[in-house]
């Protein structure tokens, strides 16, 4: 029997019910990933719902990130104890149910522990899709699915503040948790009915590691709450960072000596000995890193800058999106005839030339001078994106692509995390020490005179009570706007600068073929 034969039975034997199954958990990461940035442009109206301080109201946001993070790892472990529909059925109820629980919070505390639970069934969905990718459909299919996958993962959390924002504008806040009430319980119902790619292993349950899930926990825990808060405690200046960071290093200490001398680990960390995986996982880290700081570096920027509100700010970063999805239909049908590492090496460096390409912004940039860079960083994405999860994902035996599909994940959630520490730590200090040049570049001089001298004058046109006061306000306003500039210019160009650094990890990357007439798995 020839290879196109297989295929061809095995394309065969998907059927409609089976697509309906998929798609419906694809739109189910949809929400998880969502869900994540949904409530970003909404912070103040939640905070004024709740009663919060503006410290206080971040950890809507926090909860549901530390719950996600600690909860990616184990959904591989979980797919297999209760199976793959099992664990999905329960998470999308799980994760509907906390939405409605979300919009009825009646304070902060109930709020935190709502968002938390809501992190917690929505991580747990998102690394199983990626896993079913590879044990529902034939190899010639799974680029294809990838592709799909991958639009989701990166399309979902531009979207989420610009969706939250206009259903915070016309609705209420609450609306940004009702809105998952029908799509979930449709979702819950059709993985239910038509998905069937694994049974459970029950006997799993009989020896649950505990020890290994609390180190996990403890672990993930305290790395993502660092990450999450460092900046704002001002990192070890802080007693409550400096113990959960002792705690964090103590506890993944425990993790790595549990996990790799059990029989039955929860979470398989012998899956890195698979060079490709570990090479995939560490491409994977450095995307996350991309994507995250990008999605927080462009409102950022259009919103202190630029001035913009959030619809208009969605107008200018839907632009990344929309090239993600033209480049899904020259980047599928490229997959099959070029080799992958080729493919991953011109995403890496496109992506790299677009951060560059916003390197260069001055205070009036416009819209044309963020869409250029954001066309070419979208188009790159699926370039980027494809290789990278078949390079992880797609040369290990069935039995271990659940495992491996946590782990995959989970790193490029840690990218994120740390590439949002580290920028936002930078953006304080650089804006520091780039006003402080400034202010002294700012000497007596005819082209400062003049300045003061026609800011002084429309203060007085406006009838403010001290002129000079005010001129001298609106100068260091534009000190103060020159030095963002600059910060924001040079933590571009290390973005672009990472990206091109990574094309050195190439030599170590082994050909995987997206084809399946290459062999696929």
């Amino acid at each position: 029997m020839t290879n196109e034969t297989v295929i061809a039975q095995e394309e065969h034997k998907l059927t409609v019910q089976q697509w309906i199954g998929f798609f419906a958990m694809v739109f189910g990461i949809f929400m998880a990933i969502l869900d994540i940035q949904i409530v970003a442009s909404s912070l103040e109206q939640i905070q004024g719902g709740l009663s919060a301080t503006q410290d206080e109201i971040n950890w809507v946001q926090t909860s549901y990130l530390i719950a996600e993070v600690v909860i990616i790892p184990l959904s591989g472990w979980l797919a297999r104890a209760f199976s793959t529909r099992y664990l999905f059925v329960m998470s999308c109820f799980g994760f509907t149910l906390m939405s409605f629980c979300c919009a009825l919070a009646w304070n902060l505390p109930s709020m935190v522990v709502f968002r938390a639970f809501q992190g917690f069934f929505g991580g747990a969905m998102i690394p199983t899709v990626f896993a079913v990718i590879y044990t529902l459909f034939p190899p010639r299919l799974q680029p294809g699915m990838v592709i799909v996958v991958g639009l989701v993962v990166t399309v979902a959390p531009t979207a989420g503040p610009v969706l939250g924002g206009y259903l915070t504008e016309t609705l209420s806040w609450k609306a940004l948790f009702l809105v998952n009430l029908i799509p979930g319980l449709l979702v819950s119902v059709f993985t239910w009915l038509y998905v069937r790619v694994d049974e459970p292993e029950w006997s799993l349950l009989e020896k649950i590691d505990f020890r290994g899930i609390l180190y996990i926990v403890l672990f993930l825990g305290s790395l993502q709450f660092v990450l999450e808060e460092g900046v704002r405690e001002e990192w070890f200046e802080s007693r409550e960072i400096v113990f959960f960071s002792l705690l964090a290093v103590v506890s993944a200490i425990a993790m790595f000596y549990r996990e790799l001398r059990i029989a039955q680990p929860i979470v398989d960390f012998w899956a890195f000995r698979n060079r490709n995986f570990a090479v995939g996982c560490v491409f994977s880290f450095i995307l996350g890193i991309g994507l995250y700081t990008l999605m927080f570096l462009m409102p950022v920027y259009l919103a202190e800058i630029n001035g913009l509100n959030s619809l208009q700010i969605g107008q200018y970063i839907m632009v990344t999106g929309l090239f993600q999805f033209v480049s899904a239909f020259v980047a599928g049908p490229l997959a099959k005839v070029i080799d992958s590492r080729l493919m991953l090496a011109l995403g890496l460096f496109l992506f790299g030339l677009g951060c560059w390409m916003n390197g260069d912004l001055t205070h009036d940039a416009g819209y044309w001078e963020f869409f250029w860079p954001q066309a070419v960083r979208g188009f790159a994405l699926m370039f980027c994106f494809l290789p990278i999860n078949s390079l992880a994902l797609g040369a290990l035996p069935p039995e271990e692509v659940k495992n491996a599909s946590g782990l995959y994940n989970l790193m490029r959630n840690l990218g994120g995390a740390i590439g949002l520490a580290v920028v936002n730590s930078q953006m304080i200090q650089a804006n520091k020490q780039n006003y402080a040049v400034l202010r002294e570049a700012i000497t007596p001089s005819p082209a400062v005179d003049n300045l003061l001298a026609g800011l002084q004058e429309r203060a007085s046109a406006l009838a403010l009570p001290d002129s000079e006061a005010a001129a001298l306000k609106q100068l260091t306003g534009f000190a103060v706007r020159e030095a963002q500039v600059l910060t924001m210019n040079t933590l571009f160009q290390g973005l672009a600068l990472i990206f091109f650094l990574s094309l050195l990890l190439m030599p170590w990357v082994k050909k995987v073929s997206l084809d399946a007439g290459e062999g696929g798995h």
